[in-house]
């Protein structure tokens, strides 16, 4: 079942990112606090995928009323190959249709073999026409990395 992500969810979701490969955090942005933050401005866009009475998928999903953005894309290994991290993809991005969003983007490291494959398969275009840039705000909001 793929439903409307709460904060209530916020612990089952947190684990399920810490067990992913390649999968990266940010020590404020992921806490808690800040994926209420997020919620908050996102009410209706962010989604779990739940089997067996646990998430086992996760989305943070969404937009400053132009653009949307998926973050922290995931499904369980265990539960992959069914269809899952699709079924949330298209549930998140009906939500931004709801909202009037008409386009949305994502960041996938190169490194995340599993990720890339996905976003090709499911029909999503790599950009090779901009670089992405970065600045950190609060250093403090550390980045961690899973291997």
């Amino acid at each position: 079942m793929v439903r409307t992500m709460t904060i209530e969810d916020y612990e089952e979701v947190n684990a399920l990112w810490h067990r992913i490969k390649g999968f990266s955090m940010r020590s404020i942005d992921d806490s808690r606090t800040g994926v209420e933050r997020f919620l908050k401005r996102n009410p209706d866009t962010s989604v779990v995928a739940v089997e067996d009475g646990k998430v086992v998928g996760a989305i943070l999903c969404g937009h400053d009323g132009r653009r949307g953005c998926l973050y922290h894309v995931c499904v369980d290994p265990d539960y992959r190959r069914r269809g899952i991290g699709k079924s949330m993809v298209v549930f998140a991005m009906n939500a931004l249709k709801r909202e009037e969003i008409s386009k949305v983007s994502l960041i996938a490291f190169t490194r995340n073999d599993v990720g890339n494959t996905f976003w090709k398969c499911i029909g999503w275009t790599k950009r090779e026409d901009l670089n992405y840039y970065d600045f950190v705000l609060n250093d403090k909001n550390i980045e961690r990395f899973n291997d």
